[in-house]
């Protein structure tokens, strides 16, 4: 329910929309509004979080669209990937009448998310004081680059707080940083944001007044280098980069192996050295005194690996896999993104959904998309409202704002909303 409703969103029990992949049950958050002015990935992971625990997500747009709607590469499944579950209203907010809109649709909400830059919001009158002044009850999540301090006027990207915050050292070899394969500051900041909004929902639920919530990409990148972090503080030895660290055990490698085929292989206990040994035949190794101990065996790892790397050449991948499963022991293939779309596991655990892609070429057609992971009650959550076409729910949620018929059409001529 709306912060304008007479009980609790705490303990609502509204329930949710429906479809055959949602719970019998209302989902968690069912009940709650939240308006996000959003773009890009961690704004918008934030409020496909809180979608997806069931809440109204209504996502302001410009008249003219997200512009992530029609990114090329790297950025063309950013859209549908984190705006599903989502409304869509298109708003003008250089306009004074869509600016009342947003106004009057932020102060309905029981959360407000945005990440623009510092005094954006402000300066339309959409930030915490000015909203938190006519909905008290308000939780209001701010998603930025950096927490305030010196570095909070800076402009953020993954990429920049990769770099200075020690997570491109670590991925890349010496000399040469490497960004993660992933958005993962800007995934893990929205998701931290909405780990914030959900505690400061249970405080509100205590106290009755809602708060101010700042999630920031470099402090989360800081927070994921943490352990490197501890680690000198502990041994007053630097980390060594991902693809130089001295390894904490012998066999812990990508294995090349017949046909060119790549295989994660490992065995991270003495039981499982044995085991090892003991599956692939090499009773010698398993003799050694010199390989009895884990740490007996990184000590020889300059020897021992190239040995091992030599014997297991001649097996295909899928042999080795069988073998690792037989026996319990850690293994992976060296998947690609894509090939996840076919994964027996994700396929029969509802690990994937379709969903249907709203702009671009491939417009109306069906794709599949990765579920937020998770089960509640048994079940996992599912996509009740596709990605949305822009401006989709523009005119039913002008009517619950009280706009007649007259004024959306008039709205809709000044291009004060789409």
């Amino acid at each position: 329910m709306h912060a304008t409703a007479a009980t609790s969103p705490e303990v609502s029990s509204a329930a949710s929309c429906k479809d055959t992949a949602s719970p019998a049950r209302p989902l968690p958050l069912a009940g709650l509004r939240v308006v996000e002015f959003t773009h890009m990935v961690m704004g918008p992971t934030c409020g496909m979080v809180l979608a997806d625990l069931g809440a109204e997500v209504i996502k302001v747009e410009p008249v003219e669209g997200d512009r992530t709607r029609h990114l090329l590469g790297a950025g063309a499944g950013f859209f549908p990937m984190f705006n599903r579950n989502k409304k869509s209203i298109a708003l003008n907010l250089r306009s004074p009448d869509g600016l009342e809109v947003a106004r009057r649709l932020a102060v309905s909400a029981d959360i407000v998310a945005q990440n623009f830059k510092p005094g954006v919001m402000t300066k339309h009158g959409l930030d915490y004081a000015a909203l938190s002044a006519q909905n008290p009850r308000l939780i209001y999540v701010n998603h930025t680059g950096f927490l305030p301090g010196p570095y909070e006027h800076r402009t953020a990207l993954d990429e920049v707080v990769q770099m200075m915050g020690g997570l491109a050292y670590m991925t890349g070899r010496p000399g040469d940083p490497l960004r993660a394969g992933s958005s993962v500051n800007d995934i893990m900041g929205g998701m931290f944001g909405a780990i914030g909004a959900m505690a400061a929902l249970i405080q509100r639920g205590i106290t009755g007044r809602g708060q101010e919530v700042d999630s920031a990409l470099f402090e989360n990148n800081v927070f994921l280098v943490g352990q490197h972090m501890m680690q000198y503080a502990v041994t007053g030895q630097p980390a060594a980069p991902m693809p130089d660290r001295i390894s904490s055990w012998a066999l812990y490698d990508v294995f090349s192996v017949k046909n060119g085929e790549q295989i994660f292989l490992a065995a991270v206990s003495d039981a499982q050295w044995v085991t090892f040994c003991d599956a692939l035949g090499f009773a010698d190794l398993k003799a050694d005194p010199l390989l009895s101990t884990n740490n007996d065996r990184v000590r020889a790892r300059p020897t021992l690996i190239p040995d091992l790397r030599a014997r297991l050449a001649g097996y295909s991948a899928s042999a080795l896999a069988a073998i690792f499963e037989k026996h319990g022991l850690p293994f992976a293939p060296i998947s690609r993104p894509e090939q996840l779309l076919d994964d027996p596991h994700l396929n029969a655990t509802g690990g994937l959904a379709d969903i249907t892609l709203p702009d671009g070429e491939r417009a109306g057609q069906t794709a599949r998309t990765a579920l937020f992971p998770l089960r509640m009650d048994g079940q996992r959550l599912g996509v009740r409202l596709q990605p949305p076409v822009l401006g989709q729910h523009t005119s039913e949620l002008l009517q619950e704002l009280g706009y007649t018929a007259e004024q959306i059409t008039a709205l809709r001529a000044s291009r004060a909303s789409a």
